[in-house]
């Protein structure tokens, strides 16, 4: 196996937590949660061969996952079919997606769900425990402005998971 996708792989093994968490709080069914690892994968792999470092790859990671997830999220086929034979097939398990912890959070998931493309970004940053200061510069928006939708959208999430 080549380095380069020996180190992927790697890579990919370590944070596959946070890919799995994006997939839950932006898809409804263990389907599709399936189909958009396999897509957040698909595309950091493309991308790996450009990332140089100047930032952690977790930090690199979590804004192409969320980026291909609202993607995703839009896209009328939600799939993109992938046919390469250089991606490795990565192997979902069911017991990945439920950990004993599952049921607690599931209500929080369907809740985070419903929240816009945004609100949701936030509130992974936030479970990620990202500063305002983080979480300002991966949206792009001003501190200030990053706190104040962060919470916004934690009034929104407990007012959907109290219903």
């Amino acid at each position: 196996m080549p380095t380069l996708e020996k180190e992927f792989l790697e890579r990919i093994e370590k944070h596959k937590g946070v890919i799995f968490k994006i997939s839950k709080m932006y898809m409804d069914n263990f389907d599709d949660q399936k189909d958009l690892f396999q897509e957040i994968t698909f595309q950091v792999w493309k991308a790996y061969p450009s990332f140089e470092g100047r930032s952690a790859f977790s930090t690199w990671l979590y804004r192409i996952a969320l980026n291909t997830a609202i993607v995703f999220l839009k896209s009328e086929k939600k799939r993109s079919f992938i046919k390469n034979d250089e991606v490795a097939d990565f192997k979902i398990k069911h017991e990945d997606f439920n950990d004993e912890e599952e049921l607690k959070l599931q209500k929080m998931y369907r809740a985070i769900n419903q929240l816009n493309t945004i609100d949701k970004a936030l509130i992974f940053y936030y479970l990620e425990n990202y500063s305002g200061k983080e979480m300002a510069e991966q949206l792009g928006i001003s501190e200030v402005n990053a706190r104040v939708k962060l919470n916004r959208a934690k009034e929104k999430l407990k007012e959907l998971i109290n219903h």
